[in-house]
């Protein structure tokens, strides 16, 4: 079913409901919402254009939604995704220190998504919901169409919260009085095998660790040495966050996040309890299965563009069975 716009500002844009088989409905609001090329517009609609005209009613839709994704419009490299991305008019927000995620940067203010090996799974997380700073709006995009597999999955994060409270209530409890702590190993160099491969030299860009330190410091970041890495401790941290636009709480943590390589080997203490007490494997078992019942798993087409709000989604990558697949991101302040 496609529904038009009956407003004068919303007419580059023509919203697609039903394009995404797993696409949800609450109280009239969309998850995702869908955007295409308006068809009764003869000329060709450039999503820069489009954006541009439409600022006010995409910020109000994104908040309503979580997350719009544009289908059909002309982008088709990343020079044209970045024109997209300066077309926003949101402030650049530089991934630079701190990520674990091993990124390039391609041109202007896009990266690409993370390096992991295509075969792995990256489990679902708000983009930098570790650090003190993180992004509040993400924006993705399809360069080359996977081959088959690679879906980028989004979830509504206080929907999460809500299971998970039902679910697990002590626990939700004890997570929210207490906090979590974060410790990751990070090598000399970086292992482009992990999805947590970023060596410390580039997670702090710089190979002088008195310096590293302070950096870290800088944005809560604790530094253990050991020979040939260093170990990084954060927290503890929240485990939900309320939202004071929408007045709920989300889930803002990384408790399925089972990272594994050559320097970081035991999952159960990648995460634990600001008293070190360990998290139940059953609430790590659960949340994967509530956020697979919950998410939409997006098949990407060329051309693709996805904005989340960082605070309201949750997004992860499933494993990619054929190639090739290439995604680009941008983040904002």
């Amino acid at each position: 079913m496609d529904t038009d716009s009956n407003m004068a500002e919303e007419s580059f844009f023509h919203e697609v409901v039903g394009l995404l088989p797993q696409q949800k409905s609450e109280n009239g609001v969309v998850f995702p919402v869908v955007l295409s090329p308006n068809p009764k517009i003869a000329k060709t609609v450039h999503l820069t254009e489009a954006i541009k005209a439409n600022k006010t009613w995409l910020d109000s839709l994104l908040n309503r939604s979580g997350a719009i994704l544009f289908r059909g419009f002309p982008v088709s490299s990343a020079s044209d995704f970045n024109d997209v991305v300066e077309s926003s008019g949101y402030e650049d927000f530089s991934y630079g220190v701190g990520g674990a995620g091993t990124r390039t940067k391609v041109i202007g203010r896009v990266y690409t998504a993370n390096e992991a090996p295509p075969d792995q799974n990256i489990p679902f997380h708000h983009e930098m919901s570790h650090a003190p700073v993180y992004p509040s709006k993400l924006f993705f995009f399809c360069e080359i169409e996977p081959g088959k597999g690679g879906e980028t999955c989004i979830a509504l994060s206080h929907v999460i919260y809500e299971r998970m409270k039902q679910k697990h209530p002590k626990f939700v409890e004890e997570m929210e009085e207490k906090g979590l702590i974060y410790t990751r190993v990070l090598g000399e160099e970086s292992d482009p095998s992990s999805p947590i491969g970023r060596s410390w030299k580039e997670t702090f860009m710089t190979d002088d660790k008195t310096i590293a330190e302070e950096r870290a410091a800088n944005i809560g970041m604790k530094l253990e040495w050991m020979e040939g890495a260093v170990r990084v401790i954060i927290g503890p941290k929240p485990g939900s966050r309320y939202d004071e636009v929408k007045k709920h709480k989300v889930w803002f943590n990384n408790v399925v996040g089972r990272f594994e390589d050559k320097l970081n080997n035991d999952p159960s203490k990648a995460v634990v309890l600001s008293d070190g007490k360990p998290l139940p494997p059953d609430v790590r078992d659960d949340c994967s299965k509530i956020l697979d019942e919950e998410c939409i798993a997006l098949q990407w087409r060329k051309g693709d563009v996805l904005l989340l709000d960082n605070l309201a989604v949750l997004h992860s990558r499933r494993p990619l069975t054929m190639l090739p697949r290439r995604v680009l991101a941008s983040f904002f302040k």
